[in-house]
């Protein structure tokens, strides 16, 4: 899971974002090549009925960070094809992007009901409602992500800062001893956030 936002901000933001797009393409930071775009659009224009075509051309759209005609060609994809599963992911960490929690949710949630046991679906639900500070129904996401993948270290450490944002401490204490042994950066990570909350700052 090694793909990141363009203008992520640091702390659990940019953790939020690291782990979003993992596995997608379409917003990495590099550029589209040259005639890319314009190859695609002709290619949508002569198969219009080709939900592929709009999909290629909505992840070259994004890598430019042409968001909204990103959007549109991603939703045109649906409208051919609405079992088109990475649209609705895409859709959504687009709005993410975009610091539109509440789309972004939308999409997610439709992400997951295609596969309502898939982590990194759950995940995805649960930064959203972390984003929008619904941190009972983020503890509930993550907390059923953690349950599908044990081994899931960014779950439980986004489990961990709803749990101290909701006055859960010790769980969240918890969280970090686990984290020691699984993962060091975010351990360190998130005791910056457990002293933090514990000086009140």
């Amino acid at each position: 899971m090694n793909s990141s936002l363009p203008r992520s901000k640091p702390g659990i933001t940019c953790l939020i974002a690291f782990m979003l797009l993992a596995g997608l393409i379409i917003l990495t930071s590099c550029s589209s090549k040259s005639g890319e775009i314009s190859q695609l659009q002709q290619e949508v224009w002569t198969r219009p009925q080709n939900a592929e075509s709009f999909m290629r051309l909505g992840n070259a759209l994004a890598r430019d960070q042409r968001y909204n005609e990103a959007t549109e060609a991603f939703k045109n994809a649906l409208a051919i094809n609405p079992k088109l599963d990475m649209a609705y992911r895409a859709l959504g960490a687009i709005a993410f992007n975009q610091n539109n929690y509440n789309s972004a949710l939308f999409y997610f949630q439709k992400y997951l009901e295609r596969a309502p046991k898939d982590p990194v679906r759950l995940y995805d639900v649960g930064n959203a409602y972390m984003k929008l500070k619904q941190y009972d129904k983020a503890i509930k996401a993550y907390s059923d992500a953690v349950d599908k993948s044990e081994s899931f270290a960014e779950a439980h450490y986004n489990l961990a800062i709803c749990y101290i944002n909701t006055g859960r401490r010790a769980e969240a204490e918890a969280i970090y001893e686990w984290l020691l042994v699984k993962n060091n950066y975010l351990a360190f990570s998130l005791q910056r956030h457990l002293n933090k909350e514990k000086k009140g700052l």
